[in-house]
């Protein structure tokens, strides 16, 4: 009898052991350790951090950089970057609010808001592989022709809609949660769905891994990189929709930045930069901690321009950290 409980306290301390070191294989799972340390040591300094329309705010203003982040995970694990991506957001943004002035339906306006979104990104992915470029190049090269574009349609005013769209950016599902983020939401959850369960989703993963292997198998390779880029470029286009609904104006550098807070994002939520492997899950978190951290800091009163030194340093320690666990567990 002694042998037998002897025997049940070993497989039950083993089952924790081995579920403990499961959940360290998991980027997310550390870094929502590390957003409820965060968030307890700011909620200790100022309790109006625990506020209810603080919390929600926070959800308010991931929802935009999460839409980007989630279209550049698809990217990332196939090997491939968009920096370009805020410039294109910029472009589209104007076109919509000229758009609306000049008396299209807000409706229309954002169907070809989105569309202008697709074909650029989409045009980054056909150039680079055009020129069998890395599509970080091109799309570092096309920025300024977005950029480019957007300043001479708007020949550099502020686009502002007056009040137009604010249906968007105001409403919440219950009176709750912002639409923003439901939006958010479900683009993360599409990508979760595409990655995991998808052929499409397998070919992101393989290419990523090993482009030629990839071919070698029968994957039409070009052509799939093609379509991440415009997938990336359809969710960056919904991003654009809610950044002229909550901002009500817009300016070519509307986006600007947000391609390098994304790809930071999916660093950190554990995405190699080598491409090849990771999930949206871990992103989320990404832009989750991104989000707590800025406004932490001004809670805090830290000074706003040592934000950029804690985003740049947290992106690093992501990265030390994703080293370590490749080494110790070869977690994925």
């Amino acid at each position: 009898m002694n042998k037998t409980k002897e025997s049940k306290t070993e497989v039950k301390a083993l089952n924790t052991k081995m579920t403990l070191v499961n959940f360290l294989k998991n980027q997310w799972f550390l870094l929502l350790i590390v957003v409820i340390l965060i968030a307890g040591f700011t909620g200790a300094k100022n309790e109006r951090f625990y506020n209810k329309e603080n919390l929600l705010n926070i959800l308010d203003q991931i929802s935009v950089l999460g839409l980007v982040a989630a279209g550049t995970t698809i990217l990332i694990i196939s090997g491939n970057f968009d920096i370009s991506i805020g410039s294109i957001i910029g472009l589209s943004t104007c076109a919509m609010a000229i758009l609306i002035n000049n008396g299209f339906s807000e409706i229309s306006a954002m169907v070809i808001g989105v569309l202008i979104c697709i074909i650029c990104s989409s045009l980054n992915g056909f150039l680079s592989v055009l020129f069998h470029t890395p599509s970080f190049i091109i799309t570092l090269a096309m920025a300024g022709v977005y950029h480019g574009l957007a300043l001479s349609i708007t020949e550099g005013i502020i686009q502002t809609i007056y009040g137009k769209m604010e249906g968007i950016s105001g409403a919440r599902l219950f009176g709750i949660l912002p639409y923003l983020f439901i939006v958010s939401l479900i683009g993360y959850l599409f990508v979760h769905f595409l990655l995991k369960y998808t052929q499409l989703g397998r070919r992101i993963f393989a290419i990523g891994d090993n482009a030629r292997a990839a071919f070698l198998a029968g994957i039409n390779v070009n052509l799939n990189k093609i379509l991440f880029f415009a997938i990336s470029g359809f969710l960056a286009g919904i991003a654009a929709v809610l950044l002229l609904s909550r901002l009500g104006a817009a300016l070519p550098d509307t986006g600007a930045g947000l391609e390098l807070r994304a790809i930071g994002a999916v660093v950190i939520g554990g995405v190699p930069i080598t491409g090849g492997m990771g999930n949206v899950l871990g992103t989320f978190f990404g832009v989750l901690l991104m989000g707590v951290i800025s406004n932490s800091l001004n809670m805090l009163r830290v000074n706003p321009y040592l934000q950029e030194v804690f985003y740049g340093l947290l992106i690093i320690m992501a990265v030390a950290i994703s080293s370590v666990r490749y080494r110790w567990f070869g977690a994925k």
